[in-house]
Formats: C-alpha cells, sequence, structure tokens
C-alpha cells in the first residue's frame, strides 16, 4: 500500500493560539512584507525627489548621520512614508509634497542670464523669473550659455531632472543656430559624420540649413550630446562663428511659441503625467556605427 503523509497541525504560539498568517503582496512579481506598501518610498529616493541632489549624494548624507527618521539615525534602504519627520542637520523636510506629481515648466530663456542660483558676478539669474514651490526647489535640466537662449525646462522632481539630462538616455535637444558664412554641403556632412573636439569626438544626429540674409545663414542641428558649449565649439572647429544660438527642442517639449522671453508655461497635470509616460517608455539608446 502506498504511505500516507498525515497533514501536520497548525503550528501554535505560547499562548496556544495559531499565529496570523503573514500577508505578502506582489509588486512586479517579486513578494514585498506589508510594511513595503505603495505608501513608502526608500528614502534616498525621497530625498532626491524633493530636489535636494542625486540619489547617490543623498546615499551619501545617510552613511554620514546627516539624515535622522522620527528622531533616530536614519539607514540605508529603508522606507518612509508622509507620516513620517525627515530632517536633514536638524532642518525639517516636508516628505508629503513628494506624493504629489512633480511640478514641470518651460522657460523662454533670454540672453543674459545665469542658469545658476549664485553667481560672483552678480549676474541675472533664471531662477529669479520662476514661482515660488512649496516644500521643494526648482531643477534646471540641462543648462544654457549666458549668450544662449531659448528652452528651459524647469522640474520639481530630481528623478525626472536626472533622467532627461543623464547622458544614458541620450535624450535629443534641437538648436537652432546662426553662423557668419556660407555653410557648404560638406559642412552639414562633418556635423552628422563627427567632428574631432578637444574633450572627444561630436556629431550631430540631423543637420539641415534654414536660409539666411547677407552674411548670416540659419540651420537647425540636433545633438543628443550635453557637453558644456558643444554647438559653438562643433561650428568653431569648422571655422564659423555662432551669432546667435537658441534650443527649440529638449526631447518632446517644444518651445511654446506664444512664451515671450523671459516668461514660463507651466504644464498641466495630464501634460506631466505624458512626460512621465514617455521619460518611462523611452527605448534603451542604440549604439551608433561610425560612418
Amino acid at each position: 500500500m502506498p504511505k500516507v503523509t498525515k497533514p501536520r497541525p497548525p503550528q501554535q504560539s505560547r499562548s496556544g493560539r495559531s499565529p496570523a498568517p503573514r500577508v505578502r503582496k506582489e509588486v512586479r512579481g517579486k513578494p514585498i512584507l506589508p510594511e513595503e506598501s505603495a505608501d513608502t518610498q526608500k528614502l534616498h529616493k525621497v530625498l532626491a525627489q524633493t530636489g535636494l541632489g542625486s540619489r547617490r549624494s543623498m546615499e551619501t548624507w545617510i552613511t554620514e548621520g546627516k539624515v535622522t527618521v522620527n528622531g533616530a539615525p536614519a539607514k540605508l534602504g529603508m522606507r518612509v512614508g508622509a507620516q513620517d519627520q525627515i530632517k536633514i542637520d536638524g532642518r525639517l523636510i516636508r516628505v508629503h509634497a513628494v506624493s504629489r506629481p512633480p511640478r514641470v515648466l518651460l522657460y523662454h530663456k533670454p540672453e543674459g542670464e545665469i542658469v545658476s542660483r549664485d553667481d560672483p558676478k552678480g549676474r541675472p539669474s533664471v531662477f529669479a523669473s520662476l514661482p515660488a514651490v512649496s516644500g521643494g526647489k526648482w531643477i534646471s535640466i540641462g543648462r544654457l550659455d549666458f549668450n544662449t537662449c531659448g528652452l528651459l525646462i524647469f522640474t520639481t522632481s530630481g528623478a525626472m531632472a536626472n533622467r532627461m539630462m543623464h547622458p544614458r538616455f541620450e535624450v535629443e535637444r534641437e538648436y537652432a543656430v546662426r553662423v557668419m558664412g556660407k555653410l557648404l554641403p560638406q559642412h552639414m556632412s562633418q556635423l552628422t559624420e563627427g567632428v574631432e573636439l578637444d574633450d572627444g569626438v561630436a556629431y550631430c544626429e540631423s543637420a539641415e540649413l534654414r536660409g539666411g540674409e547677407g552674411a548670416n545663414q540659419w540651420c537647425h542641428v540636433v545633438l543628443k550630446d550635453g557637453r558644456n558649449r558643444v554647438v559653438r565649439r562643433l561650428f568653431e572647429k569648422l571655422g564659423f562663428m555662432v551669432s546667435r544660438l537658441m534650443r527649440v527642442r529638449y526631447g518632446p517639449m517644444e518651445l511654446p511659441p506664444r512664451v515671450n522671453r523671459g516668461k514660463y508655461r507651466e504644464l498641466s497635470a495630464e501634460e506631466v503625467a505624458k512626460l512621465q509616460s514617455w521619460l518611462g517608455a523611452s527605448p534603451p539608446p542604440q549604439p551608433r556605427v561610425p560612418r
């Protein structure tokens, strides 16, 4: 006869009662404990979303003991919710602001403004034109030179800013460039095939002539390169001086035609959701094949 195994009786605690079953939830196929609910987030992620710095720098602050949660020293990997009290060097951080959707501004930067809060020369700052934000601060997505105008995006989400600026994701930037001189087809080919700069080869995804008057000529270039002054250096390497430079697009966001210089337009909640969806659905960058 086959051996019959009797079912084990349920374990009992010392009080004689059966312990309550430990409920586990599933998130992306990975079981988590009840305390790891959707209402909580990793501490370093929460701090980064407030605009205080990158996730790595927030982890460093936690390790150095600068962060406390509910009066106790914070630990790496711990999760927090809106009810927790977080302090950095004794300063209270408002966590409830993180649970709200991030704010996003499209700012038309004029020439003559610097993308910095502190300037030793006392030049006008782009941040002076922005509205106040509660429980965080505005983070610029990329920079524009003092003499460059056009689209500058601001957000209250450190994670969104990092996602759009990180070189690994290769987000496109489109510029309208006015140069002194006559651009020829071979110049446009050089831009797309690659130009050797001091800090490595740079190239444009596309380059298109847009006409001009007199000694000036316009063209539009698209790059995935965010290096400092890369557009100006590309044309200078080809022997042209850039007399005007304007960014007209960053990723899916275009410079609003009805927003005057020094003014901004804030995205609606629906537009922010679309931007977040675009960021989440963007395919991984493909390696460029040398031409």
